[in-house]
């Protein structure tokens, strides 16, 4: 493992000791944020990206491992193993490189060259392959022998160049080439099937397209690969075939002679029957995991985004989802987030039903003393907004919220366990209310596929999309912090070391034991233990704690170390805590040990200076341009105020209140060039931006902020024809730096 070691260090720009000691503590169950945040000195202060960057090294190189040794025994048991085939497979420092050193000993189904040697042929493949003056059909005239099925001259030539062919395609270093190849010179290739072009209409663009594999972006990937699956492309994969045999014949032919004709017609066969098709495979999984790779990337960061975006905070709020025919569902919520009352309103029905809808708002609105009203952006979302707005209720902050998987939590079983006796519509609605009071806390009850952010997300490969998310919301809540005493089980079960099962424990004893006082009490909490308590306590806050660092991120552990400084200074922590003049006053060197140093005393200050300090940014209230609510209330030049929803590789979308997201295409954001719109983007950022197409019929909104964008911005690529723009909550959607600089570690293990 130490060689593991020495090459992951190489790979990161870290020292191996780095190393070792954050797999040693990942492999002792610690987690990434409490190994980022509470074991600076151990790891050299590494962050998250660093740390997930060795976990998920040091799971790929132990895998490698496996299959190596999996690949010597089987080897072994077929008494093929060599010394020299023991160092190939030992120095393998891939998979491909590993697989391809095995593929002529992997177990198969009969082939035509295993018919071949069957027959005896063998000899006269390695006479033919040999390349000397020989007459081929007199040396074939050798091999005829009708018992084992040899009838002629030309079927014992036949199946020397079957042996031949498959010799060649099964060659590890010429398959090394032929994979070069294909990356750099290879074309995708797709074609509309005949008779599908009106069923396939939304794949237009690829009904005769062409494209390198080395330049094609994820997105166009993953949509001629989805139109190929429901079979309305036909797709391919291939570079030129003249440079393919032109390289197989430059190591393969190595003479000009009668038995250099057999060898170049092997090799044309080989290619087209075994090694393209075995090379179109591998390159189609290697572009698909480059494209899912990508998409995934892009999905995390702008779930993270969205998870992280600003909290209106505890305050009384009156939450609607809007509906014309149905009604909107009205609730409201107290300062915690606790349904106080929820009735429905006709405001979008007839006068009588819009009388009677402005006299139920105003009733509930004073009787609760509502100090900010959530709207859900779906179905009249605009015109339940003019509603609210017109009624120019006192001190009301009205804000439209994106309520995309609200129903699919309404009809979750975390909402039916904590409201049994409501139906999806009101469960909806409160979920919408939330999300304006904590988007944190309410999203991480729904799965982050169902958030509306993304590209192509149901078509990358779902366990590592997965993984990718946990990491996400996992970054996302221990970066928060979570109120003990209040959070879900949900939110719970994201905390570091926690989990589901530990997360019910807890709101178990929490409901039967009272509000948690001390974090040592989690102690007393069913199975959760040491390790447990260890890895969690920093990240959970018990505001109004008896002891006052419970409500900061300062971990348990390191307790006794401030109330010593607050005893040399001659004062209590809670003064401390207060009075900068104390803190400054404090010599940090003089409590460096081997165990803190001063990252975690710096940590340490910091957080008595803002105990438990919500990183997130202040929260802006929003409005939409009045009298815009339909896209045919658009004209080209408009410009307009809008909320990004989603952020892809070709550009972001932008909702800009006519229930039909805009797309601003990537060279349309900025005058300079910019290679991800993340570079000047962020989801749920408020811009300005200036309408410049309009389809109603094909519901297609294009938008423009170069003339709208602020003074400063960064760098320029190759343009590529935009995406269709799609309806909310149906768009094709292909973390913080973190992700982006996760996503560029990893390319360096390619």
């Amino acid at each position: 493992m130490t060689s593991h070691y020495k090459k992951i260090a190489t790979e990161l720009s870290i020292t191996e000791k780095q190393v070792s000691t954050t797999a040693a503590l990942l492999d002792e169950g610690a987690t990434v944020p409490f190994i980022s945040r509470y074991r600076k000195e151990m790891t050299g202060s590494l962050d998250e990206v660093r740390v997930a960057a060795i976990r998920d090294r040091v799971l790929q190189l132990r895998e490698l491992d496996k299959r190596r040794d999996a690949i010597l025994k089987s080897l072994t048991e077929m008494g093929k193993l060599t010394p020299e085939l023991e160092k190939l497979v030992n120095e393998a420092e891939t998979m491909v490189a590993l697989e391809d050193i095995y593929l002529p000993y992997r177990p198969k189904r009969k082939t035509r060259a295993i018919a071949a040697r069957e027959k005896g042929l063998q000899p006269l493949a390695d006479l033919i392959l040999a390349q000397t003056r020989i007459d081929p059909e007199e040396e074939a005239a050798k091999f005829i022998d009708e018992e084992k099925g040899v009838a002629s001259a030309e079927e014992a030539l036949a199946g020397a160049r079957d042996i031949i062919a498959e010799y060649i395609s099964e060659h590890a270093e010429t398959r090394a080439k032929m994979r070069q190849l294909f990356l750099t010179k290879g074309t995708f290739q797709s074609k509309v099937i005949t008779g599908k072009e009106e069923a396939g209409i939304k794949y237009k663009d690829y009904f005769d397209w062409s494209e390198p594999v080395k330049t094609a972006p994820s997105h166009r990937v993953l949509a001629m690969r989805r139109g190929e699956k429901e079979e309305i492309l036909w797709l391919d994969i291939q570079p030129p075939e003249d440079d393919a045999i032109s390289l197989l014949e430059q190591q393969f032919v190595t003479a000009y002679n009668a038995a250099s004709q057999q060898v170049k017609l092997a090799i044309t066969d080989g290619y087209k029957r075994l090694l393209k098709p075995s090379m179109e495979t591998e390159i189609r999984l290697f572009t698909k995991k480059s494209a899912d790779e990508e998409a995934i990337r892009v999905f995390a960061e702008n779930a993270r985004q969205l998870l992280m975006s600003a909290p209106l905070g505890q305050k009384r709020i009156m939450a609607i989802d809007p509906g014309f025919r149905t009604g909107c569902k009205v609730v409201c919520l107290d300062e915690q987030g606790k349904l106080l009352e929820y009735t429905a309103i006709f405001p979008h029905t007839g006068a009588g039903n819009a009388k009677e809808a402005e006299k139920t708002t105003r009733h509930i609105f004073e009787k609760y003393n509502i100090e900010a009203i959530a709207i859900g952006n779906g179905t009249a979302g605009r015109e339940t907004e003019l509603f609210v707005r017109h009624l120019n209720l006192p001190g009301a902050t009205i804000v439209m919220v994106n309520e995309s998987g609200a129903s699919i939590y309404s009809a979750s079983e975390a909402a039916r366990e904590e409201f049994p006796d409501k139906d999806v519509t009101v469960r909806g609605a409160v979920s919408i209310g939330r999300r304006l009071m904590d988007p944190l806390a309410e999203l991480v009850k729904i799965d982050p596929k169902s958030i509306g952010v993304g590209q192509y997300q149901h078509d990358v490969d779902q366990n590592k999309l997965q993984t990718s998310l946990d990491d996400t919301v996992i970054s996302c809540v221990n970066a928060v912090g979570v109120e003990l005493n209040t959070a879900s089980k949900q939110i719970l079960a994201y905390v570091s070391g926690l989990g589901p099962q530990l997360a019910q424990n807890i709101v178990d004893h929490r409901n039967a034991n009272g509000a948690f006082k001390r974090r040592d009490q989690l102690k007393k909490v069913a199975r959760l233990g040491d390790k447990a308590f260890e890895q969690a306590a920093g990240f959970l806050r018990i505001n109004g704690a008896e002891n006052p660092l419970d409500a900061s991120a300062v971990h348990p552990e390191r307790y006794a170390l401030v109330e010593q400084m607050a005893k040399d200074i001659k004062c209590s922590v809670k003064d401390l805590m207060s009075d900068s003049q104390l803190r400054k006053s404090i010599p940090l060197q003089k409590y460096v040990s081997e165990t803190v140093g001063l990252p975690t005393l710096n940590d340490i200050m910091a957080e008595l200076a803002k105990p438990g300090r919500d990183p997130r940014e202040q929260f802006e209230a929003f409005s939409f341009t009045e009298g815009v609510n339909e896209i045919g209330d658009l004209k080209i030049g408009m410009k307009l105020p809008g909320i990004v929803t989603n952020i892809t590789n070709f550009g972001a979308f932008v909702d800009i209140g006519v229930h039909q997201d805009g797309l601003v295409h990537l060279s349309q954001i900025t005058n300079r060039f910019i290679k991800d719109p993340n570079e000047v983007l962020k989801v749920h950022q408020n811009v300005e931006v200036t309408v410049t197409e309009v389809d109603v019929n094909r519901k297609r909104i294009s938008l423009s902020m170069k003339a709208n964008e602020p003074r400063q911005q960064p760098q320029q690529r190759p343009q590529y024809k935009p995406v269709h723009n799609q309806p909310k909550r149906q768009q094709e959607q292909p973390e913080t730096d973190m992700a982006l600089k996760l996503a560029a570690l990893k390319g360096k293990f390619k």
